[in-house]
């Protein structure tokens, strides 16, 4: 489990195509600290297991699922990564639950700069519009956000000067993809009336 504040912008080291799956080595001084074989990072958004720490570098491999969900397979040696380790019980929440499981792919529609913050327009997959309202929280590249509007095929953020700095989103343009993974309380409680209301009466 992750809180999408981003703690460090990794780079790509090495893609490494295996048939349908990849095997990805990123660099990230900060989040290889205390890493070891078998722990999480959220590259992007998206939850990998270690496999290889070597210095400040790691190794993950990345499957097919991952990468046909994701936007990971457009990573090349050189590309810049948000990097997150999962959240202790004892730590703050200062952004909010993120799984690391993303839901699918929006792109960058249009950025706006204003005196100190960007609006950013990103589009949205038809079928997870539902689960974004305004005002309520979302994670694009595994950065935590809160919806400024919130329409059937796109959404807008604004963006602040550290996240501007210290994340990826400072970097991508119109037509760029990006990670979206939607509140997860929001999937729970669709779930939830669903199998409520499919309940015979009694």
């Amino acid at each position: 489990m992750f809180t999408g504040i981003v703690e460090e912008l990794g780079e790509v080291v090495a893609v490494e195509p295996a048939g349908d799956s990849a095997r990805l080595t990123v660099r990230g001084p900060l989040v290889t600290q205390d890493a070891v074989h078998g722990a999480s990072i959220a590259v992007n958004g998206v939850c990998l297991t270690v496999v290889e720490v070597n210095g400040e570098e790691f190794t993950a491999d990345v499957m097919k699922e991952t990468l046909d969900r994701s936007s990971l397979g457009v990573l090349e040696p050189g590309s810049p990564v948000n990097l997150e380790r999962p959240v202790r019980l004892s730590d703050r929440l200062g952004g909010h639950l993120v799984q690391g499981h993303v839901d699918g792919v929006g792109r960058i529609v249009s950025r706006r700069a204003e005196e100190r913050w960007h609006l950013v327009t990103v589009s949205v997959p038809a079928e997870l519009s539902r689960y974004i309202v305004e005002k309520g929280s979302i994670a694009i590249d595994g950065v935590s956000l809160t919806v400024v509007e919130a329409g059937p095929e796109q959404l807008s953020v604004s963006l602040i000067p550290t996240t501007l700095e210290l994340t990826t989103l400072g970097r991508k343009g119109p037509g760029d993809p990006v990670n979206l993974e939607v509140d997860v309380i929001a999937k729970y409680v669709e779930r939830l009336t669903a199998h409520r209301t499919a309940e015979p009466a009694r």
